[in-house]
């Protein structure tokens, strides 16, 4: 948060001549708690209805093409709660789709969030009052009222969003901005050398790598996370790496479900024409947090234990079922996933649903049962921190992505020295050093990881045969 917020919350503005003073019903510690869901972030507050009237042209004549806003209602049960869009305002008349917003309400101190389903228009652009899904409309009929049309595009519930009171008491407007403001930190919180030796360096180690077992010929890691953080961007940006130019063999992009629809065992070449390398990269279909949805939890088992054969097409409704005669053995080692890989974006740790940390949470207990080594791939942190879209190499002294970095610790569970901020290949048409040199190191990471659960598991079978 901004550190002059309380000249925010009196900011005085001047239009059409006159000097108005607008102070907001926000509490800093409530903004804060706002500001930690959108990621850097400040925000100036545009409208307020108690002022400027509850009226569709008063709202638009203050927020049209401002880009993102966050909504902030106010009732008299002294609910708060609200919405937040990243497509700014322009009366288009166009059905607008918007992946990043989402609605909430505080409960208690936190405020919980609700993305928008799958399928669903985010809003109309139109020149009513502000509307999200469709389905939630504020000031509705140029009233202090919420109302909810009964429509499906989030799941809510009123009386835990509101408490079923539909009269507003205020109705606030903020521009979302990133924030100018950001912090360092006095030295590297991580020690990286950012050198084209350092990445031949970690090239020639994991070319040369092998793993601790002698009956294991390459390194099997399995990429878990929700859809659209990154899982086949990081093979593309790895396999990019070593065939020397930027590829795109695995689909990857933007989408609202699942890109990867099929279970894929991605070996990578040394170049074109060089021998494979001693790792292949598993891909499967995104999490979800609708149920029927997505990756099934109760698939990750038999993928854990090397059952799914390369290109079996998941069914989010019916879990991988193995044919008697391969289920009556237990897979070798070899077929095994030996280190797993969370794959989180870290522009939407904060706007990760209750729902898809249970999931993840159930993964987890299943991994750790098997003995599994795990890491956590934070990507897209370019887009969360201006001062490492400015220079990748910042991204070991920006506070900013080190509490992001603590957070999905805290939330997933792992220590911190398993969470890897990365940047994958998206946009680029050319290699770039800083970027090699963060995915090299994370894939090092993930092969001494892979090593000390096939050492352990060597123990095992030594025991066994004693």
């Amino acid at each position: 948060m901004k550190a002059s917020f309380k000249e925010m919350r009196q900011k005085r503005q001047v239009r059409d001549g006159t000097v108005e003073s607008l102070t907001s019903d926000l509490t800093e510690e409530k903004s804060k708690r706002l500001c930690a869901l959108l990621g850097n972030v400040e925000l100036s507050l545009l409208y307020k209805a108690s002022v400027h009237g509850y009226q569709a042209p008063a709202f638009h004549q203050r927020c049209d093409r401002q880009g993102p806003t966050l909504l902030v209602a106010y009732n008299r049960s002294g609910y708060i709660f609200g919405g937040y869009t990243s497509v700014d305002y322009a009366q288009s008349g166009q059905y607008i789709t918007d992946e990043d917003i989402f609605v909430f309400s505080f409960q208690g101190k936190i405020p919980i969030c609700i993305k928008i389903n799958s399928g669903n228009y985010a809003r109309v652009d139109d020149a009513g009052v502000p509307n999200f899904g469709q389905q939630l409309y504020f000031c509705y009929n140029n009233q202090p009222v919420v109302y909810n049309s009964g429509g499906n595009a989030f799941s809510v519930n009123t009386t835990t969003m509101y408490g079923n009171d539909t009269q507003l008491s205020e109705c606030e407007v903020y521009k979302v901005e990133q924030s100018s403001q950001v912090s360092t930190e006095g030295k590297p919180w991580r020690n990286v050398l950012w050198t084209a030796e350092r990445k031949d360096e970690l090239m020639e180690t994991i070319r040369n790598h092998k793993p601790v077992m002698a009956s294991v010929s390459r390194v099997r890691i399995l990429m878990i996370g929700p859809v659209g953080a990154g899982k086949s961007s990081f093979f593309n940006s790895i396999n990019s790496i070593f065939m020397g130019r930027i590829t795109s063999k695995a689909i990857s992009g933007s989408a609202g479900t699942s890109l990867t629809t099929q279970f894929r065992t991605y070996p990578v070449n040394d170049g074109r024409e060089g021998k494979p390398l001693p790792f292949v990269l598993c891909d499967t279909m995104g999490l979800e947090e609708q149920t029927g949805a997505g990756l099934d939890i109760e698939d990750i088992s038999s993928i854990l234990q090397g059952h799914v054969p390369d290109r079996y097409k998941f069914n989010p409704t019916t879990p991988f079922q193995a044919d008697e005669q391969k289920s009556s053995r237990p897979a070798s080692l070899q077929e095994k996933i030996h280190c797993v890989v969370y794959v989180i974006d870290a522009t939407k740790i904060s706007l990760m649903s209750d729902k898809l940390q249970e999931k993840l949470a159930s993964i987890r207990r299943k991994v750790n049962s098997r003995g599994i080594a795990q890491i956590v791939l934070m990507t897209k942190v370019d887009e969360a921190c201006p001062l490492v879209e400015e220079n990748l190499q910042s991204v070991y002294v920006s506070s900013y992505i080190k509490s992001k970095v603590q957070e999905v610790s805290s939330g997933l569970g792992v220590p911190v020295s398993c969470v890897l901020p990365v940047k994958n290949y998206s946009q680029e048409l050319e290699l770039e050093l800083n970027c090699d040199v963060l995915l090299l190191t994370a894939l090092q990471q993930m092969l001494n990881f892979a090593d000390d659960y096939l050492d352990d598991a060597g123990q095992m079978e030594d025991n066994i045969y004693i």
